[in-house]
């Protein structure tokens, strides 16, 4: 369980983790069990750096706090959010032609199209969380983001041969990973209510449909595309009825 902590960390996040050596497996499995710890333990980083800079002006605080989110995970969902727009807007209904624009590297117009707009919709809804000193607000967003990923691994084929996510999700513990689910839904609906938690869970089915019917399944671009987008819909739904 040690190794597969820290194998979560040393996966979504940029902090600097203690030698692991080679993992199994099992031990990749179970790392995904500690992906929405990793998000409380981004969120709890990222309202401690907020206390700190407290001083600054909103905007600037708001800005400062989202570029060390970016920092923390790297923009590797950020990533895959990019990967995917750029697929269901160049594949063309196509299965297979969307799978080959994931794996390019490049970032089309309408990659960059969506980036900017979900950047400017956490700068903005951190806005209001900043200046109304509700930071608690920041532990839940990557959490649920997170629980995103659990959610689509136990519910929804892996599409991608030999990936990373095919690996993950087949060495899952299920039933660990639905009280997982539980206790880190239980814990989002404290601190953002009940409203907030169930807009994002359905926006996370719509979300696994559409992968569905373009892709059949998913892969670790939607991953991480769901995580951003479920992130920022939380946002905007906790400051829509709570700010």
């Amino acid at each position: 369980m040690y190794q597969a902590f820290w194998l979560a960390v040393q996966f979504l996040t940029r902090l600097p983790t203690p030698s692991i050596g080679v993992a199994t497996s099992r031990q990749v499995g179970i790392s995904v069990l500690f992906y929405p710890v990793v998000g409380l333990l981004i969120g709890c980083l990222l309202a401690v750096f907020s206390l700190l800079i407290h001083g600054l002006n909103q905007y600037l605080q708001a800005a400062l706090v989202l570029v060390a989110w970016v920092f923390l995970t790297g923009g590797l969902h950020l990533d895959g959010l990019a990967d995917c727009a750029d697929a269901w807007a160049g594949g063309l209904g196509s299965k297979e032609q969307s799978l080959a624009i994931m794996k390019d590297p490049a970032a089309g117009p309408i990659a960059v199209i969506i980036l900017i707009l979900i950047i400017l919709v956490k700068w903005s809804a951190l806005i209001s969380i900043v200046n109304q000193q509700e930071l608690e607000k920041l532990l839940a967003f990557p959490i649920m983001g997170r629980v995103s990923i659990l959610l689509l691994m136990l519910s929804t084929p892996y599409v991608r041969e030999k990936g990373l996510g095919e690996t993950m999700s087949n060495n899952l513990p299920a039933q660990k990973a639905w009280g997982v689910v539980l206790v880190s839904l239980l814990i989002s609906t404290w601190i953002l209510g009940f409203f907030a938690i169930a807009l994002a869970c359905l926006l996370i089915w719509v979300l696994r449909r559409m992968a569905l019917l373009r892709l059949g399944g998913v892969t670790g671009d939607v991953y991480g595309a769901v995580l951003e987008m479920v992130e920022a819909a939380s946002m905007v739904i906790a400051v829509w009825k709570f700010g």
